[in-house]
């Protein structure tokens, strides 16, 4: 079976509102067996515009990432997210 992985890639508006949404959403990664893999951290946007915050997430597999994106825990998080950061999130199957 193969990994799952979320790219995200995300500017924050309001940094003092970014914490609550990291700790509303870790039930959700934990459940699902999230690993994160980069998250923030230099970056080099080499083409394209690139975004402040860039995160890949590795689950157990694409439904595994899937479930967590569409899980209850994780749409409450989505919703405080969407207030404090503007973003994309695509998911990916490895290899």
């Amino acid at each position: 079976m193969s990994k799952g992985y979320w790219i995200a890639r995300v500017d924050v508006r309001d940094a003092d509102g970014y914490p609550e949404y990291v700790e509303t959403a870790k039930p959700a990664f934990e459940r699902f067996g999230a690993n994160f893999l980069a998250r923030g951290g230099k970056t080099n946007a080499i083409e394209g515009t690139g975004r402040a915050r860039n995160v890949i997430i590795e689950f157990p597999s694409f439904q595994h990432a899937v479930d967590c994106y569409n899980s209850p825990e994780y749409q409450e998080a989505v919703k405080i997210r969407q207030k404090v950061a503007d973003g994309e999130i695509v998911i990916v199957e490895g290899i």
